[in-house]
């Protein structure tokens, strides 16, 4: 049997770029078993996608919103949660 899981979009504002936030939030996703991306914008912020089980996306949506690496200075986090079916990743990407 598929686990359904869920997957949250977002997009982090404040210094989260040359602090290797992509790095970390990596990190953070493979230890809580996500898959899904990052990747930095061109406006300053870093964006991506993490799917898994809503438990884990809960502890994920926590340290985008008041943890990040450890030089990170985070301002504040844009969510936006949606229940899907089958993950249609299986890894975590840093992408470029």
């Amino acid at each position: 049997m598929v686990a359904h899981v869920t997957s949250v979009s977002f997009e982090v504002f404040g210094k989260v770029q040359g602090v290797y936030f992509r790095k970390y939030t990596q990190a953070k996703a493979k230890e809580l078993g996500l898959t899904g991306w990052v990747q930095n914008t061109q406006t300053g912020s870093v964006i991506g996608v993490i799917h898994g089980l809503t438990e884990n996306l809960e502890r994920m949506a926590d340290w985008l919103q008041n943890v990040g690496s450890p030089k990170s200075k985070i301002s504040h986090a844009k969510l936006d949660w949606q229940h899907n079916g089958p993950s249609p990743t299986t890894s975590f990407v840093i992408k470029r």
